[in-house]
C-alpha cells in the first residue's frame, strides 16, 4: 500500500513506516515510564545533597524530549535497515533491553537509593554501548544519532554517582519510612 506517491525516488509504504512506528511506540512507553518514576518534588529527593553542577530541573525535560525522538528515529532506521530477520530481532531486543533499563530511574526514586540508581545507570551505559555497536552494524547514521543519548546517560551516571557520594551514609527513606 502506497501512502505517498514518491519521496526521493522511493515509494513510502506502510511497510517502510512500520519500523519507525514500532520504535516510536516503544520509546513513548519508556519515556512515560521514566517520567512516572521520577519524583523530583519529593521531600526525600529535595533533602539530598547534590553537586553544584546539577542542571536546573527544567533542563531534564528540555534534554530528554529530543533525545527520545532521536532514539525513536535511530531505532526505526536500524530496524528498517536490517536485511535479515535475525538481525532485525537482535536490534529489536537490544533496543527493548535499553529502553527497559532507561526506565530504571525507578531504582533511584522508588527505592529512594542513589546507590541503586547508580547501578541502574551503569547498566544503561553498558546497554548504550551495545545498542550503538549493534545499530552501527545495520545503519551508521542511526548509530551516530544515538551518540548524544549515550553521552547524556554518561552525564546522568556522573551526576548520580556524585549524589551517591555526597549522601553516603544517609539512610534511604525506604529504611526510615516514606515521607
Amino acid at each position: 500500500m502506497r501512502l505517498i506517491s514518491e519521496q526521493g525516488g522511493q515509494k513510502l509504504s506502510v511497510g517502510r513506516l512500520a519500523p519507525f512506528a514500532a520504535a516510536g511506540a516503544a520509546v513513548s512507553v519508556a519515556a512515560a515510564a521514566a517520567g512516572l518514576a521520577v519524583d523530583a518534588g519529593s521531600i526525600w529527593y529535595r533533602s539530598l545533597r547534590k553537586p553544584v553542577w546539577q542542571p536546573p530541573p527544567w533542563a531534564f525535560g528540555a534534554v530528554w524530549t529530543p533525545l527520545y525522538a532521536m532514539i525513536a528515529y535511530a531505532g526505526g532506521r536500524a530496524l528498517r535497515g536490517s536485511c535479515k530477520r535475525r538481525e532485525r530481532v537482535r536490534v529489536a531486543v537490544s533496543l527493548a533491553v535499553n529502553l527497559t533499563l532507561n526506565a530504571g530511574w525507578r531504582l533511584f526514586f522508588r527505592l529512594r537509593s542513589p546507590k541503586a540508581g547508580l547501578a541502574g545507570t551503569l547498566l544503561l551505559d553498558l546497554s548504550n554501548v551495545e545498542l550503538v555497536h549493534r545499530t552501527a552494524q545495520t545503519d551508521r547514521t542511526a548509530a551516530k544519532a544515538l551518540l548524544p543519548y549515550a553521552a547524556w546517560c554518561l552525564f546522568a551516571t556522573a551526576l548520580n554517582g556524585a549524589i551517591a557520594r555526597q549522601n553516603h551514609g544517609v539512610m534511604s527513606a525506604s529504611k526510615r519510612g516514606r515521607d
